[in-house]
Order: structure tokens, then C-alpha cells, then sequence
């Protein structure tokens, strides 16, 4: 099984068993785990690497609309190399310190491949779980969709590129997308209006699954709010090409979220980063369409 199969194995073993984090007197902790064969191309620097991975899980305390506290990671891999080491907790303490946490350590291991796992913890008197959803709400969603997939692609195009320096510049271009900064502020903020969140670490398209199943509600997008990334319009084959990326690669950690029509402009105003409306929540028990048609519920899977 895959990992949503054995989520819902766990889900009869385990209560609760669903959101991004869990939350225990008002803490909320969640842990993740990374690896270099299937998250981090190569031509990752370990800076980037330490950056993402901590990352990852600060999202998910943002997707509860949490303070983001601290984080640890486990670090491992078949030989430890100084430099390595150093960029590695030098991006996760970078990427700590943009949303207001820290980074206060781990563990070492050896291990046949890179591999990193890390827990975040914060702390919210309001978290937003993602079964709160109704029919009249809209749903939105934070920042842009695709700068983790338009990264891949210029990972992909410095592999192939005979020139050294141009494939370095590809890879520093590369490096950049896949920093992304967590949406904790947004977070907080949306928290106070928001009826269900969850970032969109695995995708849109199954992100809006994701909230359908837990919400029992349906939604209804057009594509052509859908905010997707620069890079990848740059980079896609056609519109429709990008449109499909930033709907199903995943892997942005942007925020998504229902809340009342009228709450959206007081949000917007009071969020640094765009919060864009893709549609609205339907009476429906379950299923996603965008454009009238069917949403197929594809995204990363682990």
C-alpha cells in the first residue's frame, strides 16, 4: 500500500488520525521524513536540503494555524562530511528563523542513503483542523502553485547541460524554488476566519480531495483563478501543461483553506503573502470539479 492506504489502515488504530499535525494541550507537533532519492534531486545543496526538510514540517504547524516554536532533525547518511553538515543545520536554523522559531538541534546516524527526518512543534489556542468545511464558503489558497515543480525541471536540465557553468546556474536557479518560506504568518492569520486548512505539500488537485473526505462537502474550481508560479509558465510546455503541474505535482507547502465569502477581503488585507479564491464549497457529500468537469484526485505520493 501506498502511504494514504496506510493512513487509512491507521485511522481505525489511531485517533485522531488525519490532520498536518497533532495538537495536545494546545501544542501542536508533527514530524516528516525526507530522502535524497526521492526528495532531493541532485544538484540539491545540503543547505537547500536542510532548508526544505525543516520546512516541510513548519508547514504543517502553519496548516493548523499555529506559532511555530522549534524544530529538530535526524540527519543521516553513509559518511558524515563537514561542510555537508554545516550548510545542512545552517539552512534549517535560516529557515527556523523566518517564521520566528528555532532550531535547537537532533540526532547524527549513519545511513546507505541521505535521509533526514524532522519534528516541529508550535503552539495555538484555535487550530483548524481540515473537517470544518460547508457548502456557501470559498476555498482559497496561499502564494502560487509550481515553484517546487518548475525547480525539478531545471534540476532535470542541468543534468543534461554539457556546459558546467550554465548547469551551475540552472542548479542555483533550481536551489531557489525549492527554498520555500513556511506560511506561518499567513497561518495565524487565516486561522481566525478559516473553517478548514491544510497545506498543499502533496498537491492541489489532492489537497481538495483530502479536505472533501474530511469536511463531507464537495467543490467546485475554475481553473483560471488557479495562481500558478511564474517559474513554471516559464518553463511548461503550454498553459494547459503548467495548469496540470501546479494543480497535481505538489511539494509548495502554500496554504489551503475554506472560510466565509465575506471574511476573504478582511484576510487578504491582513496576509503578506496573495490569498487567492479558487472556488467554492458545494453541498455535495464529496468529489472536486473544476471547470464543471472532474478534478482526478493525483499528487505526490510517497
Amino acid at each position: 500500500m501506498d502511504e494514504r492506504g496506510a493512513l487509512a489502515l491507521l485511522a481505525d488504530e489511531l485517533e485522531p488520525v488525519g490532520d498536518d499535525a497533532a495538537v495536545v494541550d494546545n501544542l501542536v507537533i508533527t514530524t516528516d521524513m525526507l530522502h535524497e532519492r526521492t526528495d532531493f534531486p541532485p544538484g540539491t545543496t545540503r543547505y537547500t536540503a536542510g532548508w526544505r526538510a525543516v520546512g516541510a514540517s513548519l508547514s504543517d504547524v502553519a496548516a493548523m494555524g499555529a506559532d511555530a516554536q522549534a524544530a529538530v532533525a535526524a540527519y543521516a547518511v553513509p559518511e558524515f562530511d563537514r561542510e555537508e553538515l554545516l550548510a545542512f543545520v545552517r539552512g534549517a536554523s535560516d529557515v527556523c528563523e523566518a517564521v520566528g522559531a528555532e532550531y535547537v538541534g537532533g540526532d547524527l546516524d549513519g545511513h546507505e542513503e541521505f535521509t533526514v527526518s524532522t519534528t516541529a512543534i508550535g503552539r495555538t489556542d484555535n487550530p483548524v483542523p481540515r473537517s470544518g468545511a460547508s457548502a456557501g464558503e470559498i476555498v482559497c489558497v496561499t502564494g502560487t502553485l509550481g515553484r517546487s515543480a518548475a525547480g525539478l525541471e531545471l534540476f532535470e536540465r542541468a543534468s543534461d547541460e554539457a556546459d558546467e557553468q550554465a548547469a551551475a546556474r540552472l542548479r542555483e536557479r533550481a536551489n531557489d524554488l525549492f527554498r520555500f518560506e513556511p506560511r506561518v504568518d499567513a497561518g495565524r492569520t487565516l486561522a481566525t476566519e478559516a473553517t478548514a486548512m491544510m497545506d498543499s505539500s502533496d498537491g492541489l488537485a489532492r489537497s481538495l480531495h483530502q479536505l472533501s473526505e474530511a469536511s463531507n462537502c464537495g467543490f467546485e474550481i475554475d481553473s483560471a483563478t488557479v495562481p500558478v508560479d511564474d517559474a513554471l509558465v516559464e518553463l511548461a510546455a503550454d498553459d494547459a501543461d503548467a495548469l496540470e503541474r501546479a494543480t497535481t505535482f505538489g511539494e509548495d507547502f502554500e496554504l489551503v483553506a475554506t472560510l466565509p465569502e465575506d471574511a476573504l477581503e478582511e484576510v487578504q488585507a491582513a496576509v503578506d503573502v496573495p490569498v487567492t479564491p479558487l472556488g467554492s464549497v458545494t453541498a455535495a457529500e464529496s468529489g472536486v470539479k473544476m471547470d464543471g468537469n472532474a478534478l482526478e484526485d493525483r499528487g505526490f505520493t510517497h
